[in-house]
């Protein structure tokens, strides 16, 4: 067995909706304006661009309950609230007929954003890690199965801030689709048991205040509420 100069840091994971076992979480792939109309309230043309990923450390996915942090370095954290995708099975090129065979199952996510960080990296073409990768940054529900969602193509997505509604949109109207996003990721790095894929949120993203309570669900797969806490 192999010895290590530092202990090892514990895996990162998401609980399993009705099981002790949890989740242990490998990669996080985030797809990137993947519902056309909040391409277009960020400024670009949904009809013209291919799907484009970023990431965040495994370890920033954190259960969405309770209080998250307010992140340092920021005067503009947005919510997007997100269908995940939790991969079972590795897969190299895999087709769109035969993608959703790869999936374990599904949960719904926040990707949280300092705005002015990600808004600074763009304008000096820079990548975007300080912007979405920060700690507590990826609050996820409970984790369920396939056999107990089926694949969601089509369910109401919404998010509410101190119960006023912020997001309201439906999977339909993603413009690439869970199987259309696990080929394409897969045609570049090798998808693996244990990876989770933020799918993209609609329209309606905003920003954040310190105290806030975040409300957010997707019909059939699940719910969630946290706080935001202080600065």
């Amino acid at each position: 067995m192999s010895e290590f100069v530092l202990p090892a840091p514990p895996t990162p994971s998401l609980a399993v909706a009705g099981e002790s076992a949890r989740f242990a979480i490998r990669r996080v792939f985030c797809v990137g304006r993947n519902y056309s109309e909040h391409a277009r309230e960020m400024g670009h043309d949904p009809d013209r661009e291919p799907p484009f990923f970023f990431s965040k450390p495994a370890d920033a996915v954190v259960a969405a309950q309770g209080t998250i942090a307010y992140p340092p370095l920021t005067e503009d954290l947005h919510h997007e609230v997100e269908l995940v995708v939790a991969i079972g099975k590795d897969g190299v090129d895999i087709s769109p007929e035969t993608a959703l065979e790869h999936v374990w199952g599904y949960g719904l996510g926040i990707d949280l954003t300092r705005r002015d960080i990600q808004a600074q990296a763009k304008k000096l073409g820079r990548p975007w890690d300080w912007a979405k990768g920060f700690d507590e940054s990826a609050p996820t529900t409970p984790l369920r199965r396939v056999s107990d969602t089926g694949h969601p193509a089509s369910a109401a997505i919404w998010l509410k801030v101190n119960g006023d509604t912020r997001q309201q949109g439906d999977l339909a109207d993603q413009i690439w689709s869970v199987a259309d996003v696990i080929s394409y990721a897969s045609q570049s790095v090798a998808l693996k048991a244990g990876d989770l894929i933020f799918t993209g949120t609609p329209a309606g993203v905003g920003a954040l205040q310190p105290g806030d309570v975040v409300t957010a669900g997707i019909d059939g797969v699940g719910e969630l509420s946290f706080t935001l806490g202080q600065r």
